[in-house]
């Protein structure tokens, strides 16, 4: 690999990443018990007893290379560098003076991923998950969603917004495979949120991923209900979204966590609520916990709305073949 040798790679992967997150990124890390977790990626944990991060959504054993790889972005010689530049400041002063003059390297600030004129793939891939044109085309026109490049490969990007409408997070979906990542320097606080057509609501919905937003609002469309309300994605299972949302807006009344239906969705949809309640500022407000009763998440039970509505299609249009023969 031009610009690093073996050995620099290998020293960037022994890099201590506890180490480097205190010194680089302060404040992202939050007291477990006796570990810590990071404040965005609540599965990133930090086993003080063991001096190892774990990362329990991808069950396994992270360092400090990976993390600057596949979750902040970074490409490979950029990566080696920032974290061999960051283990030379902090070593003592009586150090050669080579290594002295090193600087410390600068953090990339957050930009949103070049979009692409034309977003068919885009377009496509959120159409194949059930998404309905209406919900598409808002999102696209309000700036919440559109079709880019990373890596070479095409991207759905999600986008979330400060008051201002200003881009202050944005998370990155595969459109032909398993990918998924934050851009660097997202802020959490500021997740994807997809708006009431009100904005006098006083209710949001809770998700984990934007899709399952996206497929909430399309199954009202489908469905007929009556509700007007915001529906925020967590970009995981943390609540740092949702806190960060409810301060901004005090308004709110009712809280409903549409989780997946599965055993780390349900835990973490009771752990939120008590949360809630056991807070003074958010006291007052109602909160109900409604996963999906078909399918793990509201994607699946969409996608399976969408089947059962084409079945129903195809026997009526036999019956009326039938009863014209």
């Amino acid at each position: 690999m031009p610009g690093v040798t073996k050995e620099q790679i290998q020293a960037a992967r022994e890099a201590d990443l506890f180490a480097y997150l205190q010194f680089h990124e302060p404040g992202v890390l939050k007291r477990d018990g006796p570990n810590y977790r990071h404040k965005e990626h609540d599965s990133l944990v930090y086993v003080t007893g063991k001096k190892y991060w774990y990362w329990n959504s991808r069950g396994r054993s992270i360092n400090a290379l990976d993390y600057l790889i596949q979750i902040r972005g970074f490409g490979l010689v950029d990566a080696v560098h920032t974290l061999i530049g960051a283990e030379i400041q902090q070593m003592p002063v009586c150090r050669t003076t080579v290594r002295q003059e090193q600087k410390e390297p600068e953090k990339k600030p957050f930009t949103l991923p070049w979009a692409r004129r034309c977003a068919t793939a885009a377009v496509s891939y959120l159409q194949r998950r059930g998404i309905s044109t209406n919900v598409i085309s808002r999102c696209f026109r309000s700036g919440l969603a559109y079709e880019a490049r990373y890596h070479g490969e095409p991207v759905c990007v999600f986008v979330g917004k400060d008051s201002t409408g200003k881009a202050k997070f944005a998370c990155m979906r595969s459109i032909t495979g398993n990918f998924k990542k934050d851009v660097y320097g997202s802020n959490k606080e500021f997740s994807f949120c997809y708006p009431p057509k009100s904005p006098d609501s006083r209710h949001v919905a809770v998700f984990e991923a934007p899709i399952d937003a996206l497929s909430h609002a399309t199954l009202q469309e489908l469905e007929g209900w009556e509700w007007d309300g915001y529906r925020l994605s967590l970009g995981g299972t943390s609540h740092v979204a949702l806190i960060a949302f409810l301060e901004r807006h005090p308004e709110i009344k009712r809280v409903t966590l549409y989780m997946d239906n599965d055993l780390a969705g349900l835990t973490n949809a009771r752990k939120i609520k008590d949360m809630l309640h056991e807070d003074q500022r958010f006291k007052q407000i109602r909160v109900g916990i409604n996963p999906p009763r078909i399918g793990k998440d509201y994607n699946e039970k969409l996608l399976r709305m969408r089947e059962q509505i084409k079945d129903r299609q195809l026997q009526c249009r036999q019956k009326k073949a039938a009863v014209s023969i």
